[in-house]
């Protein structure tokens, strides 16, 4: 027998490093505490807020967008576009894991929704109906996403 802690059960007893791309796992105490109820409600409950609202629905800023709850890069301005449906709207995830997909079969419809890769908060929702070079239409919610500015 060695004397030597096992590696394993160190690094899952270490708080996730979220600056490190690490999962965040929170529990839905600390969750409702960190959001305001309405990002709450989009993040953690999928919840969707009406369209044209949001603060990033018609912003041309530039930057980087990120997870409203983790603070995980997203989607890169130069990737945003207007896609007259009422929400951000995206081409491209910045990094392939940047975000997970999930199928949802809630409102009678078969669509397939967007999470944060780091934390698994709703994000919106992707369809196969955006311009090239990808053709699909990352449609997120304005309260899902900070916008980091860029430099210059």
């Amino acid at each position: 027998m060695s004397d030597h802690a096992d590696p394993a059960a160190t690094e899952t007893a270490r708080p996730a490093d979220p600056a490190a791309g690490e999962k965040v796992v929170r529990t839905d105490t600390e969750w409702r505490a960190l959001l305001d109820p309405t990002r709450y409600a989009i993040l953690r409950q999928a919840a969707t807020e009406r369209p044209f609202t949001g603060a990033y629905t018609y912003s041309k800023e530039t930057g980087t967008y990120q997870c409203g709850g983790c603070g995980n890069p997203l989607f890169s301005s130069d990737t945003k576009y207007d896609s007259g449906c009422g929400w951000p709207s995206f081409y491209e995830p910045l990094t392939p894991g940047a975000v997970e997909y999930i199928e949802d079969r809630s409102h009678g419809m078969i669509r397939t929704e967007v999470r944060c890769g780091r934390c698994g908060s709703h994000l919106g929702h992707v369809f196969p109906d955006g311009p090239q070079p990808t053709g699909q239409r990352y449609c997120m919610n304005s309260l899902a996403l900070d916008l980091n500015p860029s430099d210059g």
